[in-house]
């Protein structure tokens, strides 16, 4: 088969490798499309030894296709290991693309329980866009995040896989949206798909601006993806609001004001992904939703280094690895 793997110094390389060969409980699917999440870059030059994955090495953790055994159009759930719990993932937890081979190929090996039906009003470039960002959209505004009809949800950074995908969830559910952008071209995207307004971030006091968009009152809840920003996030909520964590684009390291914290009764709660059980729930929420997942543009799998310049710089939504013309 066709792969794109990573090699020493983060060189991307489209080269023919083995096919893989399933193990025990493990299916064989043809791959027709991935998608590019931030992961894979991190994959490709790790931060840390978290990232540290032995070479060369398949990236990739979203992927759909057909089960070469019974011919099923499959969304593979992007997780191994996650456990029994609901509240987080257990000690054998990965995630595809690193350790294990992703899905930057035509074929990939993945255990039987990883295979969820693809939604069928979605085609398969739709539904690769949909196992990492739009899973962790979902968990961090219901399960987390305890979202409710009528409430109000402030998404940070408009544009991105997850803030699009929670736009559109969160809309549908109900809520009011409102995103922060450092364009007002995405501001207006946003709008597009479901935000009702929202504020620059590279302009001082948006925090302040936010709170008048809510007549003085605060956001219920904030999706926070960058870190550093948690001290706005917390000052955007009403008393006893949420804000849930997922990212740290900003930075590792963050200072904030912990008695204003406890205080105003608020919630700081971080999450990552979900469990298998929270997926099939998703894609069902999909199945029954009016909206698509923004896709940027498509990839033939061979140019993935494209993919990634582009992921670096300015895009709106998804971008999409289409393999089946690899």
């Amino acid at each position: 088969m066709y792969a794109v793997r990573v090699h020493e110094g983060g060189a991307l390389r489209y080269e023919q490798v083995p096919d893989p060969v399933p193990g025990p409980d493990e299916v064989l699917v043809e791959l027709r499309a991935a998608s590019v999440n931030r992961r894979d870059l991190l994959v490709r030059y790790p931060p840390g030894p978290a990232y540290a994955f032995p070479l060369p090495l398949i990236p990739g953790s979203d992927g759909a296709g057909v089960r070469r055994d019974t011919g099923e159009e499959v969304v593979i759930y992007p997780a191994l290991g996650w456990g029994e719990r609901e509240d987080a993932a257990g000690p054998d937890y990965a995630l595809l693309g690193g350790p294990a081979d992703g899905t930057y190929a035509e074929l990939i090996a993945v255990p039987q329980e990883n295979l969820f039906p693809k939604p069928n009003r979605l085609s398969f470039q739709e539904a690769a866009a949909l196992p990492v960002a739009g899973l962790t959209a979902y968990r961090a505004l219901f399960t987390v995040g305890r979202l409710q009809a009528g409430e109000t949800v402030l998404v940070l950074g408009a544009g991105s896989g997850v803030s699009t995908f929670a736009v559109m969830l969160a809309r549908e559910a109900g809520a009011r949206v409102l995103v922060t952008s450092s364009s007002t071209d995405k501001i207006e995207r946003a709008r597009e798909i479901g935000a009702d307004g929202g504020t620059l971030y590279t302009e001082g006091g948006w925090a302040a601006e936010i709170k008048e968009l809510t007549g003085g009152r605060g956001v219920d809840l904030v999706l926070d993806s960058v870190g550093t920003t948690w001290t706005d996030s917390l000052r955007c909520l009403r008393r006893g609001g949420r804000a849930v964590v997922f990212g740290g684009t900003g930075g590792p390291s963050v200072e904030m004001d912990v008695r204003f914290l406890y205080l105003n009764w608020l919630s700081l709660l971080g999450t990552t992904l979900g469990s298998p059980r929270e997926f099939a729930a998703f894609l069902g929420a999909v199945e029954r939703a009016s909206w698509r997942p923004v896709i940027e543009r498509v990839f033939p799998l061979a140019e993935a280094e494209a993919a990634h310049e582009q992921l670096k710089g300015s895009h709106f939504g998804k971008l999409v690895l289409d393999i089946s013309g690899a």
